[in-house]
């Protein structure tokens, strides 16, 4: 049984990767057929820090405007989010402003937020140079990363570092110990090796 459980989310545009990032991270798999999220989707993965046996509990929400104000339902006690746009589109970079306020304004006051670059294997189509995203990261206090989930590239990284940034808060108290506890939200639709697929 983990020692603790650390609630994170997925956020972005539809179509930037979300759903592939979380199946990447969780079964090493990658789905070149995109499907949209509707609602959202659950998946784990235990990680080793320290001594430590700690669950990333992954939420990867959709998209989509008109669910918006539902899944801001699940920002709440997330201690991490990746806050996901696509390289190859100007569009969803635009629209990170409005998703890190959402984020900030119904999450943890001490949530770590990675700034994730996605499709870095489509550079010969990139639409946001890395220096665009870096000084976007800067700006808004954010860590920053590209990746591919495609090619496999920097996904294990991105959640890893993000779980070491939580625990090293946890560890110096700005995070309680009873934000790291077990919480359920829910119902359960499917269940496949360390992933499931829940309602809203």
């Amino acid at each position: 049984y983990p020692d603790h459980m650390f609630k994170y989310v997925i956020i972005g545009d539809g179509g930037v990767g979300k759903s592939n990032l979380l199946l990447r991270f969780t079964d090493e798999l990658f789905d070149p057929i995109h499907t949209t999220t509707l609602g959202v989707e659950f998946g784990y993965k235990d990680l080793q820090i320290d001594k430590y046996k700690v669950r990333l509990r992954v939420w990867d929400t959709c998209g989509q405007e008109n669910f918006r104000s539902i899944i801001r339902a699940y920002y709440r006690n997330a201690l991490g989010a990746l806050l996901v746009y696509d390289i190859t589109c100007r569009k969803s970079f635009v629209h990170l402003e409005q998703w890190l306020s959402d984020l900030r304004q119904h999450g943890h006051p001490e949530m770590v937020i990675m700034l994730i670059g996605n499709k870095s294997d489509l550079k010969a189509v990139r639409d946001v140079t890395t220096e665009e995203g870096e000084a976007f990261a800067k700006k808004n206090g954010l860590t920053f990363m590209e990746t591919s989930a495609k090619a496999n590239k920097h996904v294990e990284k991105a959640f890893v570092n993000t779980a070491h940034e939580i625990y090293k808060k946890l560890k110096l108290g700005v995070i309680e110990d009873d934000d790291v506890k077990k919480k359920k939200i829910g119902i359960i639709l499917r269940s496949r090796s360390g992933k499931e697929k829940k309602c809203c």
